[in-house]
């Protein structure tokens, strides 16, 4: 059988409201994640890691930092035909703006002319996981239906924050119902506690998934949403299959197997970090076979060194990414991106420190995320008294969790 040609589609146009103030001057797929990388290569990664070389990212949201590092980053071998193409909204069909997940893959419809493939993957830039996709088109393509969607098994009180997905009792490979992000749904039979979540990944027929988005467009009753509208148009003709995410294999996974997180909210993207620095990694960068790709910094390696005063630069349980220098200085529990500096006698602990932080000598950081280039001036404390961290500018989440915007000025003490 002749090989299928595969276009994969990446939907970068998200604002990402429940991520502010970290997606204030950039899009959701562009904020910084686990030190040294952005959201939106782990999307990619698992594309060129699954053999698929011709990819297109739709964006649309303050789109200036994601598109500089696709460019810089995500080369292609032009000799071979392979591109990752960043797409901005064109109003290609109308003075519009991209309405809708559906509608900018709609808007986009010259890139799948262009492209002619036969197999469409379209997957979000803003989740963390690995996935080999070839498994998933490969189902698609012996289930002989249009569309699949990718699901992953979640808890129950989640369901407003999800697509979710029932599959036939007598054809469990088929979805009988989808709702975009329900108020509740039930448990499934073998556990009550839990529900199959949309992953937000799809494959389809190309020729399918044109008629759906056009059927869409010409709608009046439509969200024009993947999920919300694009999904439930397959599933209502019976022809939309379910791909269990507990099925994907990889090589030489250890720990974190099938591991994915929506890091849409704060709270959600700070826990996906204190994944990362337990001693057994719910989620392992460290796979070789199934490397995340980045734009690697040209900073030196990090440094952990003694203070003037003899004190030693510590860290434990943490993530140091290059050009970080720890001197004097004590870090637990967090992660320290790009040219971070902890100066003597600080203290960081259970914090996400992105490009540039700077933490002033005495001063402690507990339970924050603090975007680039923040200085932390000498002595003062951040995340241990919440209406000291909000009377300063800072949002503060239900859960505590204390969080300043780029560049954030930190007043110092009296």
């Amino acid at each position: 059988m002749p090989q299928k040609k595969v276009l994969a589609i990446v939907l970068a146009g998200g604002e990402g409201k429940r991520l502010m103030p970290l997606t204030a001057d950039r899009a959701k797929p562009a904020v910084p994640f686990a030190g040294s990388y952005r959201l939106i290569d782990f999307a990619l990664s698992n594309l060129v890691n699954s053999g698929y070389l011709r990819i297109v990212v739709l964006t649309q949201y303050k789109s200036h930092s994601l598109d500089r590092h696709i460019s810089e980053t995500w080369r292609m071998s032009t000799l071979l035909q392979n591109y990752v193409a960043s797409v901005p909204a064109q109003q290609r069909r109308g003075k519009d703006w991209f309405l809708g997940s559906a509608n900018a893959i709609y808007q986009s419809m010259n890139l799948i002319h262009d492209a002619r493939p036969d197999i469409v993957v379209v997957i979000g830039a803003d989740h963390v996981y690995r996935m080999d996709f070839q498994q998933m088109v490969d189902q698609h393509i012996e289930s002989g239906l249009s569309a699949t969607v990718a699901a992953v098994r979640q808890p129950v009180e989640l369901a407003p924050s999800f697509g979710v997905i029932e599959t036939q009792q007598s054809a469990p490979g088929l979805i009988e119902r989808f709702v975009e992000k329900p108020a509740t749904t039930q448990g499934l039979a073998d556990d009550p506690t839990q529900f199959l979540a949309s992953m937000g990944n799809y494959v389809f027929t190309a020729d399918a998934l044109v008629h759906a988005l056009n059927e869409d467009a010409a709608a009046q009753d439509t969200e024009h949403d993947m999920g919300g509208d694009i999904v439930p148009w397959f599933v209502a003709q019976n022809d939309c299959g379910v791909y269990d995410f507990t099925t994907n294999r990889l090589p030489e996974e250890t720990g974190g197997t099938h591991y994915w997180r929506d890091v849409g909210t704060l709270d959600s993207y700070y826990d996906a970090h204190m994944d990362l620095v337990k001693p057994w990694p719910d989620f392992n960068l460290y796979n070789p076979e199934w490397p995340i790709f980045t734009r690697q910094s040209v900073s030196p390696p990090a440094k952990l060194v003694r203070s003037a005063t003899k004190r030693p630069g510590t860290a434990v349980d943490s993530i140091l990414s290059q050009g970080v220098v720890i001197s004097g200085g004590t870090v637990a529990q967090s992660v320290l991106s790009t040219d971070v500096r902890v100066n003597n006698e600080a203290w960081v602990e259970q914090s996400v420190l992105l490009d540039g932080v700077v933490v002033g000598k005495g001063a402690k950081v507990r339970n924050a995320i603090l975007d680039k280039n923040v200085v932390v001036p000498e002595g003062v404390q951040i995340g241990f008294d919440r209406a000291e961290d909000e009377a300063r500018g800072f949002m503060v989440t239900d859960s505590g969790l204390t969080v300043t915007s780029k560049g954030q000025f930190v007043p110092p003490l009296d």
